[in-house]
């Protein structure tokens, strides 16, 4: 659990608070990670029959942050408890990838399009996936953006709040956020393959310079 996503609010008191509430209540971490993908379902429903109903909008953009909350609690709950192991590290991606899925798509058919909404799904599978490459070839996991994880949801969010207040554009809003989503979603997948390309280079060259 060392090579972890560095997120600030995880030292916010009330952030603290509640993970330490868990622990003692002896909250499973994977249990944790699968309420964070049922939170990112239930937002891509939300988000799906959003349009018309700015309640919808606000409830997925709650969602969404629930899905974030959930997605920081089980690591510190994990560690909290000594419960980490390599079964986690599946509990922590694949809903993960489940939940981004779910969003994604369901901002898509907000948007009327649900091909957009699969084209920012899967370059966000993408990063995740360029980032798992490289962990498992030796490099440091690279969660860096400009469209991470964290940076998807916030705009999700913006989208959902915006759409909330301002219903005569609830139809280009999401496809704007969607566009930006899979452009800089690619740009983060070549800019983390690249990042290890540079890593294992650099693994590659270091004997040599020792023999020289």
């Amino acid at each position: 659990m060392g090579d972890r996503r560095p997120i600030a609010a995880r030292t916010l008191p009330p952030v603290v608070a509640l993970s330490g509430w868990l622990v003692r209540r002896g909250a499973s971490a994977n249990g944790i990670s699968v309420a964070g993908m049922g939170a990112g379902c239930l937002a891509g429903i939300a988000l799906a029959y959003a349009p018309g109903s700015a309640a919808l909008w606000l409830l997925g953009a709650v969602l969404v942050q629930l899905r974030l909350l959930a997605n920081m609690l089980d690591g510190m709950v994990a560690i909290g408890r000594g419960t980490a192991s390599p079964v986690g590290e599946l509990f922590n991606e694949v809903p993960d990838r489940v939940a981004d899925t779910a969003v994604l798509i369901g901002l898509g058919v907000a948007a009327g399009s649900v091909a957009w909404g699969m084209a920012a799904a899967m370059a966000a599978m993408a990063t995740a996936y360029v980032r798992a490459v490289g962990f498992g070839l030796g490099q440091p996991s690279d969660f860096g953006g400009p469209m991470a994880k964290p940076h998807r949801m916030a705009v999700v969010t913006g989208a959902a709040l915006l759409c909330a207040v301002w219903p005569a554009q609830q139809g280009l809003v999401p496809l704007l956020a969607l566009y930006g989503i899979t452009v800089l979603a690619v740009a983060t997948a070549l800019r983390r393959l690249a990042n290890v390309a540079r890593g294992l280079r650099a693994r590659e060259l270091r004997p040599r310079e020792r023999r020289t």
